[in-house]
């Protein structure tokens, strides 16, 4: 089991950045791929960004791709969504999630093959 809490959310303006933390408890953290996905009102929930499990493989969504940064801490068990130059677009409620990953470079952007996810933290972003 997984423990995921999420904190760093806030309303911003239009070019602002901030820093998603995800703290996780629980089972080894470095056994899993990380992930944060997002969902807007009104909107499906959709991936945003993951890490594999040692950090060294990442992949982030078009729409996010050279604005947002997803990083991790194996020590302090902790997964980062770095946001910069965010748009009214971006406002949404941010989800980070957990899968055990099959090897050290795996990384998942499907949001059915995840089994831990936070409460989520709104972020919100005015032109």
């Amino acid at each position: 089991q997984v423990q995921l809490v999420e904190s760093g959310g806030g309303s911003v303006q239009a070019g602002d950045s901030l820093r998603l933390s995800c703290a996780a408890s629980g089972d080894t953290f470095s056994n899993y791929a990380m992930g944060w996905f997002r969902q807007a009102p009104g909107k499906e929930r959709e991936f945003v960004a993951t890490i594999s499990k040692n950090g060294g493989s990442t992949y982030s969504a078009d729409s996010v791709k050279g604005r947002f940064t997803v990083s991790r801490d194996n020590a302090k068990t902790t997964v980062y969504l770095q946001m910069d130059s965010l748009k009214p677009e971006d406002t949404a409620v941010y989800y980070c999630a957990a899968v055990r990953g099959l090897y050290s470079f795996s990384y998942y952007y499907k949001e059915s093959e995840y089994w831990y996810w936070g409460q989520g933290t709104q972020v919100t972003v005015s032109s």
